[in-house]
């Protein structure tokens, strides 16, 4: 079964890196409004009987990204494509994983649904929001970790007595894993959000006087959490504190936040383009060697687990 990988226009960047780890080129393909901005999507080759992989995450502009993904999985199907996956870099809505107050939906079950009704045959993924997202799709997904490429990096800044920092309780499992990675220390920082854009940090549990810091988290927006916390580790006798995110979504508001914060780097994949407002303390990694690794290895029916280790 031959394959094709196709690329919609959420992340192109990512999805010409991946094309070239795999030697392989994008298909091609006509993406355009409407003028009531409605999407039209055509296949302009054959993929009769191929495993297709469609790269497009559901970044900023999120509901765009999704509609456009939607629209080329059932084009994609209806061009009698053996096997479609679905490749996410970046799953959004997965932060409304379940009712939290009343009437309220639960858009990550949604989603899930939508694209598996759309036609996908299976999902690959990274680091999701949480793990039991997977189990919202009935149908095979492939869960991956960006832990590898950003702790190689990590390894390369030579910190003194490391300590990884969980900036809310729900990363502890998080913060382990890096920890276990990098032979380090762990501590958490107990926090409440006040609103979308606003937390209150309340305390530290663990030691971090005169230690290096890397904060880990699996995404940022308005990086509210992150700075918040980083004050904090200052306060109580950090040193260098560095923070690592597998989805950086920075608004003006959080890139504003980051320069202002003791935070020296903020260390990121490009599992969504580079915002349009940048930073000098934001260093980008790219997980296409990753991605296009689980491509092949889903293509010829071989196991993803090698993947994880370092």
């Amino acid at each position: 079964m031959p394959m094709k990988v196709i690329s919609g226009t959420a992340n192109v960047p990512l999805a010409k890196r991946i094309a070239e780890h795999l030697d392989v080129p994008l298909a091609d393909v006509v993406i355009t409004r409407f003028p009531d901005q409605e999407t039209f999507i055509k296949i302009s080759e054959n993929i009769r009987g191929h495993d297709v992989f469609l790269i497009q995450p559901s970044s900023p502009p999120a509901n765009e990204n999704l509609m456009e993904l939607l629209i080329m999985i059932d084009a994609i199907k209806r061009a009698s494509a053996m096997r479609i996956t679905a490749v996410m870099p970046y799953f959004g809505y997965a932060r409304q994983d379940r009712k939290d107050q009343p009437r309220v939906p639960i858009t990550a079950k949604l989603v899930a649904n939508l694209i598996t009704s759309a036609g996908a045959d299976r999902m690959l993924m990274l680091d999701l929001h949480s793990q039991q997202l997977q189990g919202f799709f009935d149908i095979p997904v492939d869960h991956l970790y960006a832990s590898p490429v950003i702790v190689k990096y990590i390894r390369t800044k030579q910190l003194d007595n490391m300590v990884v920092v969980s900036p809310d309780v729900g990363g502890v499992k998080m913060a382990y894993a890096y920890a276990k990675m990098l032979d380090a220390g762990v501590a958490i920082v107990n926090k409440q959000r006040t609103s979308a854009t606003e937390v209150e940090v309340l305390n530290l549990v663990g030691d971090v006087q005169g230690r290096d810091v890397v904060m880990v988290d699996d995404l940022t927006s308005t990086a509210g959490t992150l700075t918040q916390a980083a004050r904090l580790l200052k306060k109580s006798g950090a040193k260098r504190i560095f923070a690592a995110v597998s989805h950086c979504l920075l608004t003006d508001l959080g890139v504003q936040r980051l320069n202002d914060s003791p935070i020296e780097e903020l260390i990121a994949t490009d599992s969504i383009v580079a915002p349009v407002a940048s930073s000098p303390k934001l260093v980008h990694l790219s997980v296409a060697e990753l991605l296009g690794d689980a491509i092949l290895r889903i293509h010829n029916n071989q196991s993803v687990t090698s993947l994880f280790r370092i």
